[in-house]
């Protein structure tokens, strides 16, 4: 029950978005709009608060955060590699990032929420991985993509400013700033702060689901099975993250970070930048609609061996 209780909620929220977009209280340009403002507005906001009302300085941890940044560094190595496997090579750039990139942001950050009722170490982890979720992204889309070209100067600026911008990312250090500095959170800003942090998880996860297409699933079916095997198994990371003696909160995060569904902005990435974008759809669709049971089969994992 333990485990039902933090995955199922989770779970059915998004196929409420996915019921919304079915009964048309949603449209496609409304779930544009909601997904632009949970990732530009509401989730800044959260990660925020959750670093700006902390000691930062007692909150942080480096062994944590390496951890997450070589895990994510060895998993898009190695599913690189394994994509030099496939037969037809224009899939390469989407089944690298379809195959490693979470929703660590929104999804994470719901998981770890929906148990101890904060988002804990999920700030950290996001800043362990996510910068280097969207450098790769942009890398490896730009490199593997059906029409081979050049990567030049000008990339690598937008790349960088991209990263610069990133709304989580100026969230994160701007919580940090402030809890760095202690400044004061007057209650005024800070119930004002809650009521927009709060809209984060629900809203992000009914464009989730809302998102969801079966459309054009099964098209290349073993490419897309492969990196939904590789992005459902977290189980390689997990007991190196037992022993380096990670629990709870943290050992949450990695999970979550390592097992989660692949994130819908990588389809709309993968699109933007010369991809059919069919196969990266298809594994967004799958990893969202299994996560729900593999992540409930790995919490009940660690909750029977007492780690969470």
């Amino acid at each position: 029950m333990f485990c039902l209780n933090a995955t199922m909620p989770i779970f059915l929220t998004m196929m409420l978005g996915y019921a919304f977009r079915k009964w048309h209280i949603m449209d496609g340009s409304f779930v544009d709009k909601m997904n632009s403002f949970v990732f530009k507005v509401a989730l800044p906001v959260l990660v925020f608060q959750d670093l700006a009302t902390v000691d930062f300085f007692e909150a942080w941890d480096w062994k944590f955060v390496v951890f997450c940044f070589l895990a994510t560094l060895i998993s898009i190595t190695a599913v690189t590699l394994l994509s030099f496997l496939l037969k037809d090579k224009s899939l390469q750039g989407e089944f690298i990032q379809a195959s490693y990139r979470s929703s660590a942001a929104i999804f994470g950050i719901a998981f770890i929420q929906n148990i101890y009722g904060e988002a804990g170490m999920g700030p950290l982890m996001i800043v362990a991985s996510v910068p280097l979720y969207n450098i790769m992204a942009v890398v490896v889309l730009t490199v593997m993509r059906p029409e081979r070209g050049r990567v030049n100067g000008a990339l690598i600026r937008k790349t960088l400013h991209g990263i610069i911008t990133n709304p989580i990312i100026v969230g994160i250090l701007t919580g940090v700033v402030w809890s760095v500095l202690k400044l004061p959170m007057p209650v005024i800003l800070e119930k004002t702060v809650k009521n927009v942090a709060v809209l984060a998880t629900p809203l992000g996860l009914m464009a989730m689901g809302a998102s969801i297409e079966f459309k054009g699933a099964f098209e290349n079916m073993w490419p897309v099975i492969l990196a939904v095997l590789l992005k459902l198994v977290a189980g390689v990371f997990l007991p190196i993250a037992v022993t380096l003696g990670f629990r709870t909160e943290k050992l949450i995060a990695i999970l979550v970070m390592l097992g989660s569904a692949t994130t819908v902005s990588s389809y709309v990435m993968a699109r933007n930048m010369g991809h059919k974008g069919v196969l990266t759809s298809s594994v967004v669709m799958l990893t969202t609609l299994l996560s729900a049971f593999t992540l409930t089969g790995w919490l009940y994992l660690l909750k029977v061996q007492g780690l969470v």
